[in-house]
């Protein structure tokens, strides 16, 4: 969510217990990218799989899903794109929040936005 326009800030809440807060926690930079309603698919490996039990990123690649930016393996067809880096962090209860500077971002795809009602009209999700 983002929570200033200058300077511009987000804050992002990832799970704990997962690869990704393991990666961001050690490297203090991650991408957030804006997934298209048409990829909805990828919920499945994103989302629901763990990356301490698969190597979700060599996956990707054999789909040929992937592209770099910024030093960044990206989703070919996402929306947009945004490098953040972290200014700090707080408890969430089963999230961690991490406070964030826009490094930079880019828009790559016109598209829908993937959102709760894609994934419900999937089957992905219940709630």
């Amino acid at each position: 969510s983002q929570i200033s326009m200058q300077p511009k800030r987000f804050i992002c809440g990832i799970y704990h217990g997962t690869q990704t807060i393991n990666n961001v926690e050690a490297s203090g930079e991650f991408v957030l990218q804006l997934l298209a309603a048409t990829q909805y698919r990828l919920v499945d490996l994103l989302g629901k799989k763990s990356g301490k039990k698969i190597d979700k990123i060599s996956r990707l690649q054999k789909r040929n899903e992937l592209s770099e930016w910024n030093g960044f393996y990206i989703l070919k067809n996402c929306l947009a794109v945004m490098h953040l880096k972290v200014i700090s962090s707080f408890e969430g209860g089963d999230h961690k929040g991490f406070l964030c500077d826009v490094i930079a971002y880019t828009n790559l795809n016109e598209g829908e936005t993937l959102s709760l009602n894609t994934l419900r009209e999937h089957k992905m999700i219940r709630i």
